[in-house]
């Protein structure tokens, strides 16, 4: 039977480290982030990662994990944090997963087994890369679709990562990335989890708060924790292509003014929020917490704490 867990979503603003940390005090349990930024060092501000008081008051894991150049997957999350989780569980502990990328956090619960070491050869991926440069996308994609018509009809002609990679899988294996992901789905998930999201009755109100957040951040000195990174980091690297901080490295070569780099993260915030509530409204066994315009969060703890003992029972 798969072990009890605890999961605090929702999107950017709605309040989850506050929450996640009251739990977490009240129930013996640790933090294990799910926050696809957040596993990156020096990547403080932008990221909105929970201060040093705030790690202080329990244990946290998953933050600060990788460097800025690192080319991190979900693969190597799910890898990493199920060690977090079983540790935590074994010294009798509740893991807390509290973050906003959906992805990671239902590839953790679910244990996916993402595609290993022995089913990637770099030479031969090298190969499918010359390949595609050489014949072009559309002549991969037909090749992919003679042996994974299911996958092919899910990717784009550009997208020659996924294309590589799914060929390459097949070559290897003999098995298609579609029927590797069946299987997967058939196994029985890692952990349960009470899956809680938070979110706001007015969708106003939250693009408010994620104005007022990234008011807060530059104030805070989100400006000069980018151009730190900047320093060290090759331009278009994965993590500073995240939002907060591709905006402000814009204006720091001069591309746009600092008030059309705050303007563009409000905006692009809004639109990942709105993302990621619908990636949790897939989840029929959410529970979903909506704040007035101004959160109660004892209200909202203690409807926490009664959905979590029900569910524990």
């Amino acid at each position: 039977m798969a072990q009890k867990v605890i999961v605090v979503a929702g999107p950017t603003a709605s309040g989850k480290t506050s929450l996640s940390i009251e739990l977490a005090k009240r129930l013996n349990g640790e933090i294990v982030s799910a926050d696809s930024m957040q596993i990156y060092r020096g990547m403080n501000i932008g990221t909105a990662k929970a201060t040093i008081e705030e790690q202080a008051q329990v244990p946290h894991h998953m933050l600060d994990v990788a460097e800025p150049d690192e080319d991190y997957s979900v693969a190597r999350y799910v890898e990493e944090a199920s060690r977090c989780c079983d540790d935590i569980l074994s010294r009798g502990k509740i893991p807390v997963i509290t973050g906003g990328t959906g992805l990671y956090i239902d590839s953790l619960l679910s244990g996916r087994n993402f595609a290993s070491k022995q089913e990637t050869d770099e030479g031969l991926r090298q190969e499918l890369m010359d390949e595609y440069d050489e014949i072009g996308g559309e002549a991969m994609l037909a090749k992919l679709r003679e042996v994974d018509p299911e996958r092919a009809a899910k990717l784009a002609a550009g997208d020659m990562r996924r294309i590589v990679r799914a060929l390459e899988i097949y070559t290897l294996t003999g098995i298609t990335i579609t029927e590797h992901d069946r299987r997967t789905k058939a196994l029985p998930k890692a952990y349960d989890a009470a899956y809680l999201v938070l979110s706001f009755k007015d969708r106003a109100e939250l693009y408010r708060r994620i104005d007022m957040r990234v008011d807060a951040m530059i104030s805070q000195g989100l400006f000069e924790e980018v151009e730190n990174l900047a320093l060290n980091l090759p331009e278009g690297c994965t993590a500073m292509q995240a939002i907060g901080y591709k905006e402000p490295a814009a204006a720091l070569r001069g591309e746009i003014s600092r008030e059309e780099a705050a303007e563009a993260i409000k905006l692009s915030t809004r639109h990942y929020a709105k993302r990621q509530l619908t990636w949790f409204r897939r989840n029929p066994d959410a529970h979903w917490i909506n704040w007035d315009a101004e959160p109660d969060f004892e209200a909202g703890l203690n409807d926490a704490l009664d959905y979590i003992a029900s569910f524990w029972k």
